[in-house]
């Protein structure tokens, strides 16, 4: 028998700021990553901007672990495949701590709360 941990946050959404910015807001976690990657695996391909640079403001993400890591790695890795430059900015610390534990945390320079 599995157990689920439900939680009373509202999902988590990436929402249109301005063209070419987005903002995350939610829980970037094993239980909602799943549906969010459903709900946006074609992001690039059906929103990139013609100008081909994107910034993902993750100012509103309330809780981060491993999988939300894991998702901004593949969102940099479909942007580079497709010539579009990514930005991350206001990265949450617990993110940039498993960064920094993954050797991963080059890849998010600029991206903390501070720039």
């Amino acid at each position: 028998m599995a157990l689920r941990i439900m939680t009373n946050l509202p999902p988590t959404e990436l929402h249109v700021m301005e063209k070419g910015t987005y903002a995350l807001a939610g829980e970037l976690t094993f239980s909602s990553v799943p549906d969010l990657w459903r709900k946006n695996r074609h992001f690039f391909t059906n929103l990139a901007p013609s100008d081909g640079k994107i910034v993902i403001d993750l100012d509103k993400v309330a809780r981060t672990d491993s999988a939300g890591l894991v998702l901004m790695l593949e969102w940099l890795r479909q942007a580079n495949s497709r010539d579009i430059i990514l930005r991350f900015q206001n990265i949450p610390k617990q993110m940039l701590c498993l960064a920094n534990m993954a050797e991963v945390d080059f890849l998010f320079d600029g991206g903390n709360s501070d720039g």
